[in-house]
């Protein structure tokens, strides 16, 4: 069962997404940097038949990788246990399940805005988004303390 927030409850979280997100794409980042470098090392090996292989480099870029993994997994974890549905890490999409006169729907940020002002159904998704206006405030809950 989801957790449901208040259009205040996750705004007050808003910090703390933001925080993991980033994370969560810094990590990234250094995955897929990580990621090259050792392919290119790989190609420069096979080109060179194998001589001069320097081992120490090749550790040093797979622990980079696995750090920054790890990292980006924990992040993601940390989300979802808040309550939290990542819908594209790419670029920071999340949505807060919430009610809306008692049916569930999506409170909807993205990384960059400077609140929470939309949100839509389970099946619209982000081109679906609707403005949070008074009316949808007056007749939204959330369910307990977050």
């Amino acid at each position: 069962m989801p957790r449901y927030f208040s259009h205040q409850q996750a705004s007050r979280l808003l910090p703390e997404v933001e925080r993991l997100l980033r994370a969560a794409l810094n990590a990234r980042t250094r995955y897929e940097e990580a990621e090259q470098e050792l392919a290119g090392l790989q190609d420069r090996i096979r080109m060179m038949g194998g001589v001069s292989v320097d081992r120490e480099r090749i550790r040093g870029f797979g622990h980079a990788r696995e750090e920054a993994a790890r990292e980006m997994k924990e992040s993601i974890e940390s989300l979802s246990e808040l309550g939290v549905q990542i819908k594209d890490l790419n670029i920071g999409l999340v949505d807060f399940p919430t009610l809306y006169r008692e049916e569930e729907v999506l409170l909807c940020w993205r990384l960059g805005e400077p609140m929470i002002s939309h949100w839509h159904g389970l099946e619209e998704g982000f081109r679906g988004r609707k403005p949070i206006d008074a009316e949808f405030l007056d007749h939204h809950r959330g369910g307990g303390s977050h």
